[in-house]
């Protein structure tokens, strides 16, 4: 039986009836936050270029921790000397911390799997180190994470259904020794997985769906696949899932997309996408998407967006951020990635309103098309 945790609670609020859109608000020992939810990227600590008061700026209400990395760099000494990752970071909301699997499978070469975890060696200094179940929850907990991650494998995308088989059945059993091992009060999600398989990600989610975990992740997507592969190996995830408790799409952040996995009844989100962009010159925009560094911006006095009432639309012209990009200023990526997460939050904020109106799929016919393209020159 699932015992209740006493931080944690997911509240389904309304269904859209046209689709399986979903409304909710989930509840951490930090506060509430709205789902369908995007969750800022703050790797290490730390939303690239901004402080946590800008953060909360943009709507953000929950952010995004990783493991791996926190662990390597500053370290578990000096986190918890500093009083978790909450106060050494001065975000008062709440956190999720992915496990580091993903991370610790991208090293390739450098690491080893077998049953009792992964042995890897850091790519900051090459020591080894073993990442076991317990250890990523013990981790977790020291971090603080109001929800965390079960340790998994994520094996490439190009992998054949038998070893996918063998990682899905060792997955499994991580999981439930990440479940044996919680000491916490903090919220414990599983994570589908399976490949490119939809047979063994619709049996992994069955699985999972029998074991008292507080949600529910779908990984091992958004790494090159087609878009059509990408939601059909979506929907095998989660047909399975119980629809009381959050489900999470890891690493999904491209607009359109985020998008389509709404109308499938994804309530979760998180995506380096718009923050890297930012201090790519990528701009997100209600019309497509904007490269600030092209010539033909350089005398545009117009706003990024003209609708974005971000405070950088507000302020500053696209021939301003394309000069502080070009010349290489600071300020340039800082901006971008101000505009990117208001972006991102204004559509989340939209897919919400719709959702309790009934109006969500009519939303998604008028914007999943425009912010899928590249603007054109002279469009406003």
């Amino acid at each position: 039986m699932r015992c209740p945790l006493i931080h944690f609670q997911f509240r389904l609020q309304r269904t859209d009836p046209l689709s399986d859109a979903r409304r909710g608000q989930v509840t951490t020992a930090h506060g509430p936050f709205e789902t369908p939810a995007f969750m800022t990227v703050g790797t290490l600590g730390s939303v690239k270029g901004l402080p946590p008061w800008e953060v909360e700026r943009t709507g953000a209400e929950v952010i995004l921790g990783n493991t791996y990395h926190l662990y390597l760099r500053p370290g578990m000494e000096v986190i918890k000397t500093l009083g978790g990752l909450h106060r050494m970071m001065g975000w008062n909301r709440s956190i999720l911390t992915d496990s580091g699997g993903y991370q610790v499978f991208s090293l390739a070469t450098l690491r080893k799997i077998e049953e009792e975890g992964v042995t890897f060696r850091s790519h900051i200094d090459g020591s080894q180190h073993l990442l076991t179940p317990e250890k990523a929850v013990e981790i977790q907990e020291t971090l603080g994470s109001d929800i965390m991650m079960v340790l998994d494998e994520c094996p490439d995308k190009d992998r054949d259904s038998a070893y996918c088989l063998q990682s899905m059945e060792r997955t499994t059993r991580w999981a439930m020794r990440c479940l044996e091992s919680r000491r916490s009060q903090n919220a414990l999600f599983a994570i589908v997985q399976g490949g490119m398989h939809p047979e063994l990600r619709t049996r992994h989610a069955a699985e999972l769906a029998g074991l008292p975990f507080d949600g529910w992740a779908v990984g091992g997507l958004s790494v090159g696949e087609e878009r059509s592969v990408l939601m059909e190996m979506l929907s095998a995830s989660i047909a399975e899932l119980p629809g009381d408790r959050p489900r999470y799409f890891m690493g999904l952040g491209k607009p359109g997309d985020i998008l389509d996995a709404v109308r499938q009844g994804v309530d979760m989100f998180d995506c380096v996408l718009p923050t890297r962009s930012g201090r790519t010159g990528l701009l997100f925009t209600r019309n497509g998407e904007l490269v600030i560094k092209q010539a033909r911006y350089r005398l545009d006095d117009s706003p990024v967006d003209p609708d974005c009432a971000c405070p950088v639309c507000r302020t500053f012209s696209r021939a301003y951020l394309r000069h502080l990009f070009v010349s290489r200023e600071m300020l340039g990526p800082v901006l971008n990635t101000i505009h990117n997460l208001h972006f991102y939050q204004w559509m989340m904020a939209q897919i919400r309103a719709s959702i309790e109106a009934g109006t969500f799929v009519s939303l998604y016919n008028d914007l999943s098309a425009r912010v899928r393209r590249r603007m054109e020159p002279g469009e406003p």
